[in-house]
């Protein structure tokens, strides 16, 4: 595994913890979302990690967005952010998101493009796509991705009106999925992903292959895709096994053949 200075990235029991650690406020310069894309490049290819948990570093910053100190490589960081943003969104592995404090702009924008969110409910913690406060849009797919989460209401209420939720607020709307005491935080965010690692990850694989394409491509694709899931799924191991253990009233072990 690599040596990484700006995430920590850990492997247990089928999981894959990836942390952003970019100090104060976990944001993205180049060098963090270089070390994040090696990372997520990964998991993608171990067939021995079969869900993806993102967090922060700290009790204060899930992420902050954009680093404005590496203004400099802008150019390069908001392309590759939007292409990394979409491949978590297209992920054919679980994600969730465990936030930990603030979500602002581009981190808002990661952790609505993970498949599941996980609050903590700290005091001050606030969750946004702030950028009109600074005369820009969002960027990295937020004027997109939350209106699908939240619906266009309250999506253009937060962008338009650089609206701030707590965690509490967040969770009222649909924004997260989950809301935990700071100390149960990742705790619960681990036990959802060892129950997602628990299932039978070909199954898994194209139940998210085939719900994306429905996003992406329209519903005639995801129903495709649906039908080539169900032709796959058939021929497993993991397909023979969960019909035998139903039958014999045991807990089926899949084995992701």
């Amino acid at each position: 595994m690599p040596e990484y200075q700006n995430i920590k990235y850990e492997i247990n029991d089928h999981i894959a913890v990836v942390t952003i650690n970019h100090p104060p406020a976990n944001t993205w310069n180049l060098a963090t979302l270089t070390e994040f894309e090696n990372a997520i490049g990964d998991v993608e290819s171990d067939v021995n990690v079969r869900v993806l948990v993102i967090t922060g570093a700290g009790d204060k910053c899930f992420s902050a967005g954009f680093d404005v100190s590496d203004s400099v490589h802008s150019p390069i960081i908001s392309p590759k952010a939007r292409t990394l943003w979409r491949r978590i969104d297209r992920f054919s592995k679980p994600v969730i998101a465990a936030i930990n404090g603030h979500a602002l702009g581009g981190g808002l924008e990661l952790a609505i493009s993970c498949h599941f969110r996980f609050m903590a409910n700290a005091p001050k913690a606030m969750i946004g796509l702030t950028e009109l406060n600074l005369g820009i849009i969002p960027g990295w797919g937020g004027t997109q991705r939350l209106s699908r989460v939240v619906g266009r209401s309250h999506a253009l209420e937060m962008i338009l009106l650089s609206k701030r939720l707590t965690a509490e607020e967040a969770l009222k709307i649909g924004l997260i999925n989950y809301l935990t005491s700071p100390e149960t935080l990742m705790p619960e965010t681990l036990a959802l992903a060892k129950t997602l690692a628990d299932r039978p990850p070909i199954a898994v694989r194209c139940v998210l292959d085939a719900v994306t394409a429905g996003l992406y491509e329209g519903i005639d694709a995801g129903l495709d895709m649906e039908a080539q899931g169900s032709t796959t799924v058939r021929a497993s191991d993991d397909c023979r096994e969960g019909f035998a253990a139903f039958l014999e009233k045991r807990k089926p072990v899949f084995t992701g053949k």
